[in-house]
């Protein structure tokens, strides 16, 4: 709320009139956004008990991000078009085996114009227009992936929903029911919509496990994972050494180098 103070009179020496009072409003300072801080706190848990461990510092740039819609969007596309294997295949009339031979005179029959027997208009001919192999890959810049993978993990922290586990993770047994339970007790099974588990290297046990467990979240080998998979799961559960790993193979744009006048 605006403050006002009020001027102090001012009177002419020769004349001797005195100025009426003019109240004066303090400007507001405009907002300033909130800083951001140089680093980030995360805790890492011990899977399956999720007792904390310990804490675990990183910088802002890589999981303190701001949400940008349009980066994780081009990314998405990206892998979408690079996984599309444009195998489809049709035969046009030239490709078909068959004679070349006119099937009726062009006049004189009183019906349609028609070719040989390879035209698209008859039954075994070829197809008009048909699909052909294709390669449906889109280019994104490797600097604009890999912020839209530091995007992602940000986007994740910022809601709670990355969660950093010690490396080494592995259960007793490879029954679903009982991962199935441990995922419930701890709110990360298909009730809060589930959970993805990035581990360098998955353990047999869990493996098994979430076979029968698809519903509760899924097990991926950090070489697997994709910005879509991070966005898809309810909550992420990555190794702290497959989180460091991804992050350090994500930060191109972050490896700037200066040239020098020298």
């Amino acid at each position: 709320m605006a403050t006002e103070t009020s001027l102090p009179e001012l009177s002419s020496p020769s004349i001797g009139i005195s100025m009426p009072s003019v109240p004066l409003k303090t400007p507001i300072a405009p907002r300033r956004a909130a800083p951001t801080p140089s680093d980030v706190l995360t805790t890492v848990y011990k899977f399956p008990s999720m007792e904390p461990i310990r804490f675990a510092y990183y910088s802002a740039t890589k999981l303190f991000l701001p949400l940008r819609r349009d980066i994780l969007h081009r990314a998405v596309v990206f892998e979408g078009d690079a996984t599309r294997q444009g195998t489809a295949s049709t035969k046009w009339r030239s490709d078909v085996h068959g004679s070349g031979r006119k099937i009726r005179p062009q006049k004189g029959t009183g019906k349609a114009r028609l070719g040989d027997r390879k035209s698209p208009m008859l039954r075994g001919g070829g197809v008009a227009f048909g699909p052909h192999p294709r390669d449906f890959s889109s280019g994104l810049p490797r600097k604009i992936y890999d912020l839209a993978w530091r995007t992602a993990l940000s986007y994740r922290y910022r809601r709670g929903q990355l969660v950093v586990l010690g490396n080494d993770i592995d259960i007793e047994m490879n029954e679903s029911r009982w991962l199935a339970q441990i995922m419930e007790w701890n709110h990360l099974g298909q009730g809060d919509g589930g959970s993805l588990l990035i581990a360098r290297d998955p353990p047999e046990n869990l493996t098994q496990a979430f076979l029968g467990a698809e519903g509760h979240g899924r097990l991926k080998s950090e070489d697997d994972v994709d910005v879509k998979d991070l966005l898809k799961a309810g909550r992420v559960m990555i190794e702290k050494r497959s989180l460091d790993r991804l992050l350090e193979r994500h930060s191109s744009d972050l490896n700037r180098t200066v040239p020098s006048a020298m």
